[in-house]
């Protein structure tokens, strides 16, 4: 899966580096700024595009409110020291053999990953 919707606390430099390395980025930031997580959940679906973010306030919504999640949610839980470092960690998750991202949602620290599956 390589097309993904940057929530728009992505920064816009990590969003940059995962066009630059072809991937299929659409950003909140650039054309849906300021929308609710539920229009931001709607919009990843309807495209079927993984969310990429950094806000915990999705896995609530889904889990505990029945909202019908996207494909797959990459929850960042870490302050990144640059603003291109959620791309290269995206990335590497991207590369990695037995990471699968489709149906779950991950949670991504700087120590682990861990998944979930989505309802």
């Amino acid at each position: 899966m390589t097309s993904v919707l940057a929530d728009e606390n992505v920064p816009r430099a990590a969003v940059a580096v995962l066009r630059e390395a072809g991937l299929d980025v659409r950003s909140t930031s650039e054309d849906i700024s300021g929308a609710t997580n539920v229009a931001i959940l709607e919009r990843a679906r309807s495209e079927e595009r993984l969310l990429l973010t950094f806000d915990r306030d999705f896995g609530e919504l889904i889990f505990h409110r029945g909202n019908k999640p996207p494909p797959a949610i990459v929850f960042l839980r870490f302050i990144p020291r640059t603003p291109d470092k959620p791309a290269s960690v995206f990335q590497d998750l991207l590369s990695h053999g037995e990471i699968q991202l489709e149906g779950r949602f991950t949670v991504v620290t700087r120590d682990q990953v861990r998944q979930r599956p989505l309802p």
